[in-house]
This record gives structure tokens, sequence and C-alpha cells, in this order.
């Protein structure tokens, strides 16, 4: 089931996308009144979500307040999180490997996963415009990644049995890393070059755990102005959700809503001799199977 936030006519909705993903239903018609994404995530229980499958599979006809899905402007999943997004660094060995090459430093298997946190004012849209910040950057650069939303509030999760880590997740969806990678550089930490104004693309939806197998063995690709650039699997990753969830939680609380990006792929910018860093009026599209393809273009 996939899950999204969008506008008709400047008023905003949460919808489930039917099965052919060509209409998409308002959770109003499910009986439910939440505002937000953050909300729905916090408080519908199961019977609820229930529902909201249930009437995904109806036809438009019968759903009150269907809506086309090329009629709607569909926009970001979770405008405003609570807290700073979690992000892990150097999680698939090719990129790994590109990224030693690129900082001209010799390569080494992170035995421990990397944390670091991304500042966000608010989650960019899909289809918005990534600023380029031309003021402070000449290295701006795209990362596609695979993003955890947590479902309900998660501590000491190590403790549970084995199998229900992913009943603390609510779903899926895509993250655009936007990285200024001389102000990482400079600053020899991630935080500030990746957390500029718009750096964050999110979206288009969210797909619900159930959706897929646990842990998530899916496509992820990157284009950009139509040519491939990043080309993996999800199930590269070296350090999975189940351990990351676990790890973390041994020490802080996951609030329901935080989102987690699992860190990127080989491909990104940087990583082209020479580098292939982003231009203005550049189409930057990232993909995973499953959930889809968040869209974003390069501003001024």
């Amino acid at each position: 089931m996939k899950l999204l936030a969008y506008e008709v006519d400047k008023r905003s909705f949460l919808g489930v996308l039917n099965e052919d993903e060509t209409w998409v239903y308002p959770v109003a018609a499910a009986g439910m009144e939440y505002r937000s994404m953050k909300e729905l995530i916090r408080e519908a229980g199961p019977s609820e979500m229930e529902m909201l499958d249930y009437i995904s599979k109806k036809a438009p006809g019968d759903v009150m307040g269907a809506a086309p899905v090329d009629e709607i402007r569909v926009v970001s999943p979770i405008a405003e999180p609570d807290q700073d997004i979690i992000c892990l660094g150097i999680n698939y060995m090719d990129h790994a490997k590109e990224s030693a090459r690129f900082q001209k430093e010799e390569f080494s298997k992170p035995e421990k996963a990397i944390y670091f946190s991304k500042r966000v004012n608010r989650t960019n849209d899909p289809d918005g415009i990534i600023p380029a910040h031309k003021n402070l950057t000449n290295q701006l650069d795209y990362e596609a990644e695979l993003a955890v939303i947590i479902k309900k509030d998660a501590k000491d999760v190590k403790d549970v049995k084995p199998g229900e880590v992913k009943d603390y997740i609510f779903g899926y969806t895509i993250m655009n890393d936007v990285s200024a990678r001389e102000v990482q550089t400079e600053h020899k930490q991630w935080y500030f070059g990746k957390s500029l104004d718009g750096f964050t693309p999110l979206g288009p939806c969210i797909m619900t755990v159930d959706s897929t197998a646990f842990p998530p063995v899916l496509k992820i690709q990157s284009k950009v102005n139509g040519e491939l650039r990043q080309n993996s699997n999800t199930g590269l990753f070296i350090h999975g959700i189940e351990e990351v969830i676990c790890e973390l939680t041994k020490g802080m609380t996951l609030k329901a809503g935080t989102i987690i990006a699992t860190g990127t792929p080989a491909g990104v910018g940087m990583g082209f001799v020479p580098p292939k860093f982003l231009e203005t009026g550049d189409v930057v599209e990232c993909i995973i199977e499953g959930i889809g393809t968040l869209r974003n273009t390069v501003g001024e």
C-alpha cells in the first residue's frame, strides 16, 4: 500500500493510491480525519490501516473524493520532520571505495555504522526545485537513498524477538541526500554540507512496511538528465536496517515518525573521473523499486 500527501486546488489531503496507481483516494473516505502524515503514523491503528488497504482496491467511482493522479500535486509525505534526519554514511561497499578515492584517502571497510544527522527546515517536494546555493558550492551532488520511517517509539529494540524489528517500521520512502561536497571537505564533517535549505527532497509516497519483504531488497537507481548514474540494490547494505535500529535504540529513543536514511550506492557525481556535479537546469531522478521516482530540478 502506498500513502501520499497531495494538493488539489491548493487544498491539502492525505491519500492512498489505488492498485494501478492512477487514482488517489483521500483517507477521509475511510472515515479518518488525520491532518498530517506524522499524525497518521503515530495514531493510526491496525484496523484503520486495513481499511485504507481495503478502499485502495475499490473502483474510483465507489470512493468519495477520488482524484486522478495526473490532476493532483504530490508533495513531500513528511514536510516538517520533528527531529533531524538520521543518516548512514558509507553504507554500500562500492560507494565507500569511490568516496575514499575522491577524498584521496586509503580505502578501508567501515566496521561500525557511520551515523550523522541532516538538519531539515522543510523537506523538498517531489518535482521541487533544488537550490544551487552557488554562494557556497560548485560541487553540488545527488545521493539516492532508501529512507525508513519509524512507526512507534522505539527503545531497546535489541530485546525484542528476532523478526519483530519490522514492527517498529511504518514504511519506506525515497530521499535525495543532496550534498555540497567542498563544504563537507572544508568543515571535515557532513552536517553543514548536507543541511542547506532544499537539500532534502522526499517522496513521492510512503510504501508501507508489509508491501515488500523484510529486509527490503529493492533496486535503487539515480539518473541525471536521463543518464543512469547509480544502479544498485538495497540488499547490499553494509549495515542493515535491523542492525541499525537495534544499535541506535540501545542508547536513544527513536520517536514515531523518525526518518532514517540508509546511505547511497556508487555513482554519485564525485565518483566519476572527472566528477559530474550538478548544474542549474539538471533534472535528477531517484528511483526505488516498488516506491516510485523522486524527480527534482536544480535551480539557480
